[in-house]
């Protein structure tokens, strides 16, 4: 009941226009468009921007609309805002898993962006937002998990940036007991996003894969979650709460992650590279003494590992822009779409924000690498990122995520031993699954 008064409150929150509003000079107006893009911070100013640039551009107006910062909540919201048909949103900001839930709720892009356009963005976001033939969404910008780690506690402590989980776990340990035992009380080895909603299912798939544990549920339907690999990789996670990582992070999602290591308490941090300009800005404890690398690999190889030693596993993620099916001004919401997602907005984003685009001649860009030196370097994580299972579940995507995150939390607060939690995990996808038919 809580959650859905939750819920409730935050769609009267959306419906009704935010404080701020961007706006062109009321004589040029020609009609008003409301925006569901960002939820706090840099990444809701960048777009804030970017639409009063097409304001001013065009005569018309822009709202934007408050929406919850959590995925999961936001997600929800859309759900009750479409299903009764709304046009109290024109453009929506979506996660790289909904344009197939949310398919019948969407505008077809296909007759307005030709194949010359889709091919500028990467190849497996178009196929992403592409549903039953239809173009759903334009990609705006693309996502893999990155290791970011203290340089110069590796560089006094004589460690290199670990290869493995294992090896990730045993120089936090080390370097933590080391600053500790010289004042650093407040130091912890590892933080990421613990919290029990879509990023804990992001984090746990990372695990799973780079031990050869699988996708959760494979291309052809067959729910793979239960292995023991799986098993072997959610154990050694949990092994992690109260040693090297915090018990807090049990609550944490990307911000929290984020403050605690650029506060200078952590050695090591799992997020996405949004993080890297927040981590150098002027006012960072961290700034200039942070590293980006690969996730680590798991352990020896199991039956979907890509090599024998296990692999280096970053989730896919992104964001997408898309138009309300129900919006009453459809050309002008497609007109601020292909504007915030074209080049020179998303370049503008990449250098201010650390937004990784979605366009590929970007990676390619000097201005760009100059601002995010590791978006060359890691070019292929980002291109060979792993996706979650949303193709093949559909609209039972959330359904997957939310019985995944849940399984996986309970092991990590110590609730429920992984065995028992992976086989209660693999009936309930099995039974959501129909058996792998996944019939949407």
């Amino acid at each position: 009941m809580a959650w859905r008064a939750a819920i409730g409150f935050a769609v009267a929150l959306a419906i009704a226009p935010a404080a701020a509003q961007v706006s062109a000079p009321p004589a040029r107006a020609q009609v008003t468009l409301a925006i569901s893009c960002g939820a706090v911070g840099m990444e809701l100013e960048l777009c804030r921007e970017g639409a009063e640039a097409w304001a001013r551009q065009t005569g018309n107006r822009i709202t934007m609309v408050s929406t919850p910062s959590g995925s999961t909540e936001r997600l929800a919201l859309y759900q009750q805002l479409l299903a009764a048909r709304s046009a109290d949103i024109d453009v929506l900001q979506l996660d790289v898993v909904w344009p197939g839930i949310l398919a019948r709720h969407l505008m077809d892009l296909s007759p307005h962006v030709d194949a010359a356009e889709r091919v500028r963005h990467f190849p497996a976001l178009v196929r992403n937002n592409t549903v039953e033939g239809r173009f759903l969404a334009m990609p705006w910008l693309t996502n893999a998990g990155l290791l970011y780690y203290r340089r110069d506690l590796l560089e006094r402590h004589g460690r290199t940036v670990p290869e493995s989980w294992q090896e990730l776990a045993e120089t936090a340990g080390l370097i933590m007991r080391a600053e500790r035992a010289a004042g650093e009380d407040r130091l912890w080895g590892l933080v990421f996003q613990g919290r029990a909603y879509e990023g804990l299912t992001v984090n746990a798939l990372e695990w799973l894969h780079s031990h050869g544990g699988g996708s959760i549920v494979e291309a052809d339907g067959r729910v793979s979650v239960n292995t023991p690999d799986a098993r072997v990789a959610i154990a050694q996670a949990a092994s992690w709460i109260g040693t090297i990582t915090p018990r807090g992070v049990l609550n944490y999602a990307e911000e929290e992650a984020r403050g605690v290591f650029q506060t200078g308490n952590a050695v090591f941090m799992r997020n996405w590279p949004y993080a890297w300009p927040l981590l150098n800005a002027e006012d960072s404890v961290v700034r200039g003494r942070v590293g980006v690398a690969l996730l680590p690999r798991g352990g020896p190889g199991g039956t979907h590992s890509a090599t024998p030693q296990g692999a280096h596993s970053a989730t896919l993620g992104g964001e997408q822009l898309a138009v309300s099916r129900y919006s009453r001004h459809p050309e002008q919401a497609l007109s601020l779409v292909l504007y915030l997602t074209g080049r020179e907005e998303q370049k503008r984003r990449a250098i201010t924000g650390g937004f990784n685009p979605s366009r590929l001649d970007l990676y390619e860009d000097a201005e760009v690498l100059g601002a995010n030196p590791f978006f060359g370097e890691l070019f292929e994580v980002f291109v060979n990122a792993v996706p979650r299972p949303s193709a093949v579940t559909g609209s039972r995507y959330n359904q997957v995520s939310a019985e995944f995150w849940n399984a996986v939390h309970v092991v990590l607060a110590g609730q429920v031993a992984p065995g028992p939690a992976l086989d209660r995990l693999e009936r309930n996808l099995t039974r959501i699954g129909r058996g792998g038919r996944w019939d949407r």
